[in-house]
């Protein structure tokens, strides 16, 4: 897929970054969709201005839809790849839920 071009966002092995650095668009996305200010991305990501994040704020918001399934896309493909933790380490997860269990608390 290709995607608008800006100034403030590159592709980079069909990822979307902050221009110039390794932070990724749907990184900056996140935080901005769970109500983090520019100014506190800016304090979670060191290597970003101020001004990259207004732009790739920006950005997402210009083309919202697109990069909305960009990002269910990187998470669909993320649980296609990595098995589930029961399966990755059984030991550990009867542990987890045993402790969940025990303070009455439900899966979601």
């Amino acid at each position: 897929m290709s995607y608008p071009v800006s100034p403030y966002i590159e592709e980079e092995d069909g990822g979307l970054r902050i221009a110039g650095t390794r932070v990724s668009l749907d990184s900056v996305v996140i935080h901005f969709q769970e109500g983090a200010s520019p100014g506190k991305i800016v304090g979670s990501f060191s290597t970003l201005k101020l001004s990259q994040v207004y732009g790739a704020i920006a950005y997402y918001l210009e083309n919202e839809k697109t990069i909305d399934e960009y990002i269910a896309e990187g998470e669909r493909e993320f649980h296609r790849s990595v098995p589930p933790l029961s399966q990755q380490a059984p030991e550990l997860f009867a542990r987890l839920e045993a402790a969940r269990r025990q303070m009455g608390l439900k899966r979601t």
